[in-house]
C-alpha cells in the first residue's frame, strides 16, 4: 500500500472515532436534557451564528417556518431559547439562547474537551510532540484546501 494509500485510511479511521465521539456526546447531552438532536441542533446553530429569525432556523433545518416555529415554541416552554422583537424589524422575532440553554451547550462542550485532556494525557511527551507535529500540518493543509463542499 502506498504511503498516501495508509494514510487516507488513517485519517478515515480518525476522523470516524471523532464522529462517532462527538455525535454520541451530542445525542447523550441532547436526551439528557430531554431534547431531541433537532432541538440541540438549533441551539448550535443560534450559538454560533447568533440571533436569529423562525426562517433561519426553518431553512437550517429543512423544515417550513411553521414547522420551526412549533419545535421553538416548544424551546421556549422548556426556557431554553427567548424570542426577542427583532430590532430592525418590528414584526418579526429574533431567537436567542437563554442562559439555560447555554449551560446545556458548556456542558457538553467540557465533557468533550475533558475527553481530549484525557487522550493527551495518556501520551508520552515524544507522542505529543509527534501529534502537535502532524496535527499543525494536517490543520495548515485542510485550511489551504478549504470545505469539501464547495
Amino acid at each position: 500500500m502506498q504511503s498516501s494509500d495508509a494514510l487516507v485510511s488513517l485519517l478515515h479511521d480518525w476522523t470516524e472515532i471523532l464522529r462517532r465521539l462527538i455525535m454520541g456526546n451530542i445525542s447523550s447531552y441532547a436526551r439528557d436534557n430531554g431534547l431531541t438532536m433537532a432541538q440541540f441542533g438549533v441551539m448550535l446553530h443560534i450559538y454560533h451564528k447568533g440571533a436569529c429569525g423562525v426562517s433561519d432556523i426553518g431553512s437550517d433545518l429543512g423544515v417550513t417556518n411553521s414547522a420551526a416555529s412549533q419545535m421553538l415554541d416548544r424551546m421556549v416552554q422548556l426556557g431554553l431559547i427567548t424570542r426577542l422583537e427583532d430590532p430592525t424589524d418590528r414584526r418579526g422575532k429574533q431567537i436567542d439562547l437563554t442562559e439555560k440553554g447555554r449551560q446545556i451547550l458548556y456542558k457538553s462542550s467540557h465533557s468533550y474537551s475533558n475527553w481530549m485532556e484525557n487522550l493527551a494525557k495518556s501520551m508520552t511527551s515524544e507522542q505529543q510532540e509527534q501529534v502537535v507535529h502532524s496535527l499543525t500540518i494536517l490543520i495548515d493543509k485542510s485550511r489551504q484546501l478549504g470545505p469539501v463542499h464547495k
